[in-house]
């Protein structure tokens, strides 16, 4: 899926796709959030969950690889790439 296709479905459609088809690559928390980092198609999508009850609260689309910065230190390829 495209980052237009993506971007139009509602949040929990978004959620339930990158359960399904995207690739996490990291997760970190800041204050009291759990954020995830997902590879899809041409963009990341970033998952922002309250950290107590797991609860979504929206989910940030980039495309820049300057979004990855925070996850930088978070991020573990694969070992056949």
């Amino acid at each position: 899926m495209k980052y237009a296709e993506f971007k139009a479905l509602n949040l929990f459609r978004q959620a339930e796709y990158l359960a399904e088809h995207g690739r996490l690559l990291a997760e970190r928390r800041e204050d009291s959030f759990r954020l995830q980092l997902f590879a899809v198609a041409d963009f990341y999508a970033e998952q922002w969950c309250e950290s107590g009850n797991g609860h979504l609260l929206f989910i940030h689309l980039f495309r820049h690889p300057a979004g990855l910065r925070d996850y930088l230190p978070a991020i573990r390829l694969p070992r056949d790439l």
